[in-house]
């Protein structure tokens, strides 16, 4: 009989794997860190908000962090911090008095998306349209490529 796991070993499992491909690319992403910046762009709504946000932060210089992470409801998912430190590899995208971080692995991910914010029925928040996702859920924030 296979062997079932929830969905906690399924996420950490994920990750280790995540790990160990991060790891077997490390080398390669330090040499393609300058990829440009322009791989993503940011709305100037996404700008404003962020800007707004960070305004409010205790942190100066507060920066919205995007990454990518295993899991939702389609495979991936998008994750939005606010943060003071940018890590080592960090592409740092300005504009608008706003500053996004986006780290090496979550930018394979997310080459050529667009980041913008939209305030509708549905609520307001920060949406990322993404050339490289295949599928994607209803709420927007968990994708699959």
């Amino acid at each position: 009989m296979p062997e079932v796991f929830g969905p906690e070993v399924f996420k950490l499992r994920y990750a280790r794997l995540m790990y160990l491909v991060y790891l077997c690319l490390a080398d390669s992403l330090e040499s393609e860190t300058t990829m440009s910046a322009a791989a993503v762009t940011v709305t100037e709504r996404a700008a404003a908000r962020i800007a707004e946000i960070a305004a409010g932060e205790a942190v100066r210089g507060a920066a919205l962090r995007v990454s990518v992470e295993g899991g939702g409801c389609s495979g991936f998912q998008y994750k939005f911090d606010m943060t003071g430190a940018v890590e080592p590899g960090d592409i740092v995208l300005e504009k608008a008095g706003a500053r996004v971080l986006i780290d090496p692995v979550s930018l394979e991910y997310m080459a050529g998306a667009q980041i913008d914010f939209v305030d509708d029925l549905m609520g307001a928040s920060f949406k990322i349209t993404n050339p490289n996702a295949v599928a994607s859920c209803g709420c927007g924030v968990s994708f699959t490529i």
